[in-house]
């Protein structure tokens, strides 16, 4: 039997501007909850955690909560204005958690604490906001993009914290990986209203298209033209998901052809015997060496980009990633070796700090310079007609780019950008702020484009989908090339470091499953013995069961192909989850009595 929820929101209504943003929503958390909230950027996502954190008031509905439970969110950008060191944030207010126990949390994600924190990086800044939210011990946890900012080794750390988590939580992200791997039911914010699905995000574009497929088929009692305009997004999500299977197969093809040119060193072939390959090269490394002070960021470097390769980099904060960025494109020089650029080469950057526009601006304004038509890369596109391409509303083709949300402002640069003629881009954690439909949208725009990309992220899903070669960084200067995206960037690091060891170099983090114990415990029955010693493995075979079943249910066509085995997986999932959810709160109340 389900416990009760921790806390509730029935009848849920919020006015913004002149309506209604939702309405008459019902929402329910219990104590073990592991939900993704998703919703396009502007539809409310963070403006529900706030009214789920009681820090706004609704227009309507009634909010109840288990007395004792105590929420804690994560800002996306918290306030640090009024605050000396990142440690005086974390302790500010009247429930700031225990100083050791912000120390503990913060040793463990590589953070000092006592810097200042008007000049803390964006990666510093959030590691103290976790460390402040995460030692607070909260019932509820609500995470909004918790990983902007983060290296992989951080984000490894908080998934690895986040399975070992007993409470709940609500977590708002555009990383596909993190979402996948952490949650076991989705909220779908969509167009005001709130649906909730006991599957975890792996079964959620399956359960998307599902919905779209029956809105499409009542649509068709509709009149045409409404019908047009209720429907032009969501007809172009599921048609731009079938154009990127095309677009992922043609990519595998591109990294078979890049790993022949690769040495079994992992070094590019410079001496190309075909003249046609030299042409089409843009950027070519030979022997590149960078230091800074006694420190050599970059050792030792080759590689020859060609026209049209997407290139992504990765490694921790610090490891070299813009060093090597701003060698490739000549923006610095290197101490040893030598850096060639294609004279034709014309580069637009997309830069992670988001250049500001103005917020009085209009959307007209930034991408059509007040008028009516865009040049876009050398064709002249309507303004309206070109917000549609990047999920806008084409009536918003007047507001004021302040009124946008954080995500919305993303896009519209991104827009903006891609209208410009070049034949290099060069994109700075460019999934920060964006939802889900929007980096579907760019990843085909990256397939698209005709010049050279090159990219840094620590979004793991995006880079599996959009690059050819991934360069990466570990900080002592030695730069791993590897055909494919992050997924054969991390194999080839596990291969090379072992058993035992995990990405960082350090010991693997602790499966959130428990262990099963070496002798029998004296204070237990003989049944609560047998459980103690039997739940582990069922816990690993149900987790077995439900990623199985959710990586059936990511299947798009699905639905379409088979709606009673979508059906079918759909229940099987959920009640997986039930039970591992019973076993393991079994397990972790005998450990205590073990413990006791």
């Amino acid at each position: 039997m389900a416990e009760p929820p921790i806390l509730s929101w029935e009848g849920l209504g919020l006015i913004q501007g002149t309506g209604w943003l939702f309405q008459d929503l019902d929402l329910h958390i219990g104590p073990r909850d592991r939900l993704a909230l998703i919703g396009r950027n502007g539809a409310g996502k963070t403006t529900l955690l706030k009214l789920i954190d009681d820090r706004i008031e609704a227009d309507r509905g009634k909010r109840t909560i288990k007395p004792g439970t105590r929420i804690v969110m994560l800002d996306q950008d918290p306030d640090f204005t009024a605050h000396e060191t990142l440690m005086d944030f974390a302790l500010a207010g009247g429930d700031a958690p225990a100083r050791h126990e912000v120390e503990a949390i913060a040793g463990q994600l590589g953070i000092d604490m006592t810097r200042p924190a008007k000049t803390a990086s964006g990666g510093e800044r959030r590691r103290a906001a976790l460390s402040r939210a995460l030692a607070s011990e909260p019932d509820l946890l609500l995470l909004d993009e918790p990983t902007n900012h983060l290296d992989l080794a951080a984000i490894d750390w908080l998934e690895a914290w986040l399975n070992r988590y007993k409470g709940a939580f609500v977590v708002i992200s555009h990383d596909r990986t993190f979402l996948t791997r952490l949650t076991r039911a989705t909220l779908w914010l969509d167009r005001g209203s709130l649906r909730r699905k006991e599957v975890g995000f792996g079964g959620y574009e399956a359960w998307e298209e599902s919905v779209y497929a029956e809105e499409a088929r009542a649509a068709e009692k509709l009149d045409a033209k409404l019908k047009i305009e209720a429907h032009w997004l969501e007809r172009g999500v599921t048609a731009r998901r079938k154009r990127n299977q095309g677009r992922l197969e043609k990519l595998h093809e591109m990294r078979a052809q890049r790993a022949a040119m690769l040495t079994p060193g992992g070094s590019a072939k410079l001496a190309l015997k075909s003249d046609d390959v030299r042409t089409k090269s843009v950027i070519v490394a030979e022997h590149v060496t960078k230091r800074f002070g006694d420190r050599t960021v970059i050792r030792d470097f080759t590689l020859r980009i060609q026209r049209g390769e997407r290139i992504g980099v990765v490694g921790s904060n610090g490891a070299g990633k813009t060093t090597l960025l701003k060698l490739l494109t000549g923006e610095i020089q290197p101490d040893e070796g030598e850096v060639t650029l294609a004279k034709t080469l014309a580069g637009v950057m997309i830069d992670q700090q988001r250049s500001l526009m103005s917020p009085d601006k209009r959307v007209r304004d930034i991408l059509a310079e007040g008028g009516d038509w865009v040049d876009v890369r050398g064709t002249r596109k309507h303004v309206q007609g070109y917000m549609k391409e990047f999920l806008f509303d084409p009536s918003l083709v007047d507001t004021k780019v302040g009124i946008l949300s954080g995500g919305e402002r993303s896009r519209l640069l991104l827009a903006r950008e891609f209208a410009r003629k070049s034949n290099l881009l060069v994109l700075d954690e460019p999934t920060n702020d964006l939802d889900l439909e929007t980096l579907d949208l760019l990843q085909e725009v990256i397939a698209d484009y005709d010049g050279t990309v090159l990219i840094v992220s620590h979004d793991r899903d995006f880079l599996d989908k959009t690059v050819t070669v991934t360069l990466g960084l570990d900080g002592s200067g030695k730069v791993d090339i590897v055909a494919g995206g992050y997924a054969d960037w991390e194999a080839k690091r596990k291969e090379r470091s072992g058993p035992g060891k995990s990405k960082q170099g350090k010991p693997d983090a602790p499966s959130p499953a428990p262990a099963a114990p070496a002798r029998s415990s004296s204070n237990l029955s003989y049944k609560d013995q047998r459980d103690y010693d039997l739940l582990p493995g069922r816990i690993e075979e149900l987790e077995g069961m439900i990623a199985r079943g959710e990586a059936a249910l990511s299947d798009p066509e699905l639905y379409s192909r088979d709606p009673s085995k979508f059906a079918q997986l759909t229940d099987a999932v959920g009640k997986a989850r039930a039970e591992k959810d019973e076993a393991e709160e079994r397990w972790l109340a005998l450990a205590e009595q073990v413990e006791g």
